[in-house]
């Protein structure tokens, strides 16, 4: 056998079928330490509580958007954009590691286990593995902040129409079930063109690219924004607020080195820069890498036993899937019927009304589909001119697709009589 021969890895993805890579670069990342715990977080967080079959992680989810970037990149180069190899690898690097510093339950808990958004706990995580890997990522890293001079590859990265939501909105939906998310993630790259360092598409495109739009937003009202989904997730955001507040109080709760460590600490971005050594022995960024989905459930099993009433009952009703009831209506939810409700649960349980604001929860979802601010989608016209997608679309209503609509939800325990 040939030595030099390069070492290749195919993974098989019901999705878009068998993927290689033979990038050594791409290889070492896929195998470190910090992609593989995205194995162990659910891409969709805790929409499998209305959907079973949304159990994939967001390991695959990033192998697939990987593969679709380098399918962009083939098919611009195809149409003389010019892309070096160097660059055609390190977009797809950028692309492998820019879910890398989600937290467990990828949306759910975001600023709640920390107060940092997930794209900048990435960085950090990118910024620490180019360090690991001798500078070769720092292409990677310009293009994942958009400071690289080929602009249009940081729009491949994220952008309204990048190979991130191209990736999720299939991927989703196959796992969900729900068919209005299924978009011709295949047509839309292929229609790709670069004019003017901007990402434009190819007039005979257009009607994918309505598509891609029309099922974005359906996609988030039927999956991601789900009421009942919506409702689990505050659930877990209610535990975890009781368990700090516990803890705050002196409370030592069983948990991993790891999440007992955010726990405890209100950690903000400059902690997660920090080489500073925490008492475990981990810097806060080594003890993020250690948390996932498991964390959290084991602790929840446990804490399903513990004598504070409110922090147990919570656990119990996740895992066991007794959910709060949830309605979501056009208006803000009247604050005598929030109190009415929190008089219920004090009542029905013998809380007290602090207790009590554990169990009724009210605010606001919101989902826009399109953005006509920034990074609009462009179309190339037959005559070689470049228009803004708005301009000639035929099909839909742009600018409706651009309103955030804004809805507003109230949850309570079903035990709860209220009308």
């Amino acid at each position: 056998m040939n030595n030099n021969t390069p070492k290749t890895k195919i993974i098989n993805d019901p999705v878009l079928g068998l993927i290689d890579f033979s990038s050594p670069l791409i290889l070492s990342l896929i195998e470190h330490p910090w992609v593989q715990r995205l194995r162990r977080i659910k891409q969709l967080g805790m929409s499998d509580m209305v959907y079973p079959g949304a159990q994939h992680t967001r390991f695959l989810h990033t192998i697939g958007a990987t593969s679709l970037m380098r399918l962009a990149i083939d098919t611009l180069n195809l149409k003389g954009a010019g892309i070096t190899d160097h660059e055609r690898e390190s977009a797809m690097v950028a692309i492998l590691l820019h879910d890398i510093g989600h937290c467990p339950f990828s949306h759910a808990l975001e600023h709640h286990i920390a107060d940092v958004s997930h794209e900048d706990i990435s960085l950090v995580f990118m910024n620490e593995l180019n360090k690991q890997f001798g500078g070769q990522l720092d292409t990677a890293i310009s293009i994942f902040t958009g400071n690289y001079p080929k602009k249009y590859l940081s729009q491949l990265v994220s952008g309204q129409l990048d190979v991130d939501r191209l990736d999720y909105l299939r991927r989703d939906s196959f796992f969900t079930g729900v068919t209005e998310g299924i978009v011709n993630t295949d047509r839309i790259i292929k229609m790709l063109e670069v004019v003017d360092d901007k990402l434009v598409v190819e007039k005979k495109g257009i009607y994918s690219i309505e598509k891609f739009l029309i099922a974005r937003r359906l996609m988030y009202w039927q999956v991601y924004l789900h009421k009942t989904v919506h409702s689990a997730e505050q659930l877990l955001i209610n535990i975890l607020r009781r368990a700090k507040y516990l803890t705050d109080k002196g409370e030592e709760l069983p948990a991993s080195p790891a999440f007992a460590y955010f726990l405890r600490n209100s950690v903000e971005l400059e902690q997660f820069k920090s080489d500073e050594v925490c008492k475990n022995g981990m810097t806060t960024l080594e003890n993020f890498a250690m948390l996932d989905d498991g964390d959290l459930m084991v602790s929840v099993k446990m804490w399903a036993s513990h004598p504070d009433r409110v922090l147990s009952t919570l656990c119990r009703n996740l895992m066991n899937r007794q959910l709060p009831k949830t309605i979501v209506q056009d208006q803000p939810a009247d604050d005598g019927m929030v109190r009415l409700l929190q008089d219920g649960v004090m009542k029905k349980y013998g809380l007290t009304e602090d207790e009590a604001s554990y169990f009724v929860s009210s605010g606001v979802i919101a989902n826009k589909a399109y953005s006509q601010r920034h990074d609009q989608i462009l179309i190339k016209e037959k005559d070689g001119s470049v228009t803004e997608i708005v301009n000639v679309a035929d099909m839909l209503n742009i600018r409706a697709l651009s309103t955030t609509i804004s809805k507003y939800y109230i949850s309570w325990p079903k035990e709860i009589t209220n009308r």
